[in-house]
């Protein structure tokens, strides 16, 4: 008779991390486990603070909100001042006719 090898089904997990379309799968996953471990840990989201799906929900947003402006304050200042915008089709129209562009909605009180 001949001999049969039975393999441990984690044997075959461990061959198949090897792939690279599992190790792509899985950096996706890292990175949104990250992301949730970073809510859980540094913001308290393991337990709603409300009562209610919809107060719930705007903790949640309000929480990625705050996260966001975190992630946000930690990036470096830029090194350039932004390109100006373009001018939009309505300047271009008094532009071309040499007509004066009406002052900002903004700037109206000042």
């Amino acid at each position: 008779m001949g001999e049969h090898i039975v393999r441990a089904p984690w044997c075959w997990s461990r061959t198949e991390q090897q792939t690279q379309e599992w190790l792509s799968r899985y950096s996706l996953r890292a990175a949104i486990e990250s992301t949730i471990s970073g809510f859980v840990n540094g913001h308290g989201m393991r337990r709603c603070r409300y009562r209610g799906q919809g107060k719930a929900h705007i903790q949640h947003v309000l929480t990625a909100i705050a996260v966001n402006i975190e992630r946000l304050s930690a990036l470096p200042p830029a090194e350039e001042a932004p390109a100006p915008r373009r001018p939009t089709a309505f300047q271009n129209y008094l532009d071309q006719r040499e007509l004066p562009r009406p002052k900002s909605w903004r700037t109206l009180g000042t």
